[in-house]
């Protein structure tokens, strides 16, 4: 990064007009990233290292699934503001903000992020300016990150251009990624300059004027906003997941005492819904990343209290399977299985750390003919679990089912007719509730045996 000049750079457009963007990175937050900054009107170039990937988003093909997504694309791409490509060198040359949204995964053997991607696409992007820039992370990484990469950016841009660095966390909800890009809840910026933060008032100009806040703050600050969000959702999921353990010894009901204890404007009743618990992408490892980060600065305190948020996480997903092989009288051996849910989540099809996964293979390697069947993560969930048995329908993996396991809450399960499920199930079922989405006393009268997390059953 060479001295910042006092004057506006030739090539970046007068004050008010609309900067290029580069997107390094086309995977699930670079490729919905780069579609709305094509909606709002910007001219986008995505860059990826995939070929294929890129060969895919130029078509106007989403290679996941994401509700609202592939209408943006295909809109951006027909229009000539959004395009794709493999040649870094390109976007460097063509954009003025760059926005690094490439992944940080969790290291092999370790709790760390691996920052190999973020490291080479700032390291990449500085080494091709060809002109002044804004080079802007979006990735979410450990705090201390932004500062090493503006050294690294200092050292490797070409002299006598004015390059700079921020941060700019992301906040999107797998399915419902396209509404929280275009009308997010806040936009935080960390450690631009006047400079820096004007080109990024002109990219959020609209969600600005619509009263979303713009939080300006120092790279740290910026850094730990992602982290500690994540953190304080998986803690008030694994919060009440406790709970529920507690409620099932006392014969209480965990969604009503999640009710009640939504009313406190202190607390609040989002991430308060008992379950099988979090996964996915994003919650595992950077609430991961975060304990070993805090190990690292001696903030021991966070590691102790993360670690235990983390095991009743993981400890939901034994829970679930004891309920199964209890339910089945002590062994899952030969007994029939069924399974609805293999994505994390509703309305996505990542099945990354999927606990619905996770229980669905623990029942298999105990001997269960396990068939699962996804709305949407099939394929995905097949290519994971080659091992296990996909339906291509609600019906087809309760077929023959000794115990049904609710393990997605997708509307399609929700809504699911019990009388119609107990005709093609197995003489006397058990569904087990693993996300309390289901409506208890319909499935009971129906002729089911109901049991859910929590709830007294």
């Amino acid at each position: 990064m060479t001295e910042a000049t006092a004057a506006m750079p030739a090539h970046l457009p007068a004050d008010g007009g609309r900067p290029r963007i580069s997107v390094i990175g086309t995977g699930y937050l670079g490729a919905t990233h780069a579609a709305a900054m094509a909606e709002l009107g910007f001219e986008v170039v995505g860059v990826d290292v995939d070929p294929a990937k890129v060969e895919a988003l130029s078509a106007g093909k989403v290679p996941f699934y994401e509700p609202g997504l592939p209408e943006l694309l295909v809109r951006g791409v027909e229009s000539g503001r959004l395009r794709f490509t493999t040649d870094l060198a390109e976007a460097a040359a063509f954009a003025d903000v760059h926005f690094v949204c490439v992944g940080t995964p969790q290291r092999p053997g370790s709790n760390g992020a691996d920052l190999r991607y973020v490291e080479a696409a700032f390291e990449g992007l500085a080494r091709h300016l060809t002109h002044d820039a804004l080079l802007v992370g979006k990735s979410t990484v450990p705090v201390g990150t932004g500062a090493r990469m503006a050294q690294r950016v200092r050292e490797t841009a070409p002299s006598g251009l004015r390059v700079e660095l921020a941060w700019n966390p992301e906040f999107l909800r797998e399915g419902k990624a396209v509404a929280d890009t275009l009308r997010p809840d806040r936009v935080v910026v960390g450690g631009a300059s006047a400079w820096g933060e004007d080109l990024l008032r002109r990219v959020y100009a609209s969600s600005v004027d619509a009263g979303t806040p713009f939080i300006v703050t120092d790279l740290p600050t910026a850094e730990l906003v992602k982290v500690s969000a994540n953190a304080f959702l998986a803690t008030k999921i694994s919060f009440i997941n406790a709970i529920s353990q507690v409620c099932d010894k006392a014969g209480a009901d965990v969604t009503q005492l999640a009710d009640a204890l939504g009313h406190d404007v202190r607390i609040g009743r989002g991430f308060l819904n008992a379950g099988l618990g979090f996964g996915g992408g994003c919650l595992p490892k950077d609430i991961r990343a975060l304990m070993h980060r805090a190990g690292e600065l001696g903030a021991d305190s966070l590691v102790s209290f993360m670690q235990d948020v983390d095991e009743i996480n993981m400890r939901q997903r034994q829970r679930v399977i004891d309920m199964a092989v209890q339910t089945c009288g002590g062994s899952v051996l030969n007994r029939r299985i069924g399974v609805l849910g293999a994505a994390f989540k509703p309305d996505t099809d990542d099945v990354r750390d999927s606990p619905a996964l996770n229980v669905a293979a623990g029942l298999h390697l105990r001997g269960a003919q396990v068939v699962v069947h996804d709305p949407e993560a099939g394929e995905t969930g097949r290519r994971v679990f080659p091992s296990l048995t996909f339906g291509t329908s609600t019906e087809e993996a309760v077929a023959g089912a000794d115990v049904v396991l609710v393990l997605t809450e997708w509307p399609q399960f929700r809504t699911a007719d019990p009388v119609a499920l107990l005709e093609v199930a197995a003489a006397r079922p058990t569904v087990i509730d693993a996300r309390n989405c289901l409506p208890a006393q319909a499935w009971r009268e129906a002729g089911w045996s109901y049991r859910g997390l929590g709830t007294a059953s």
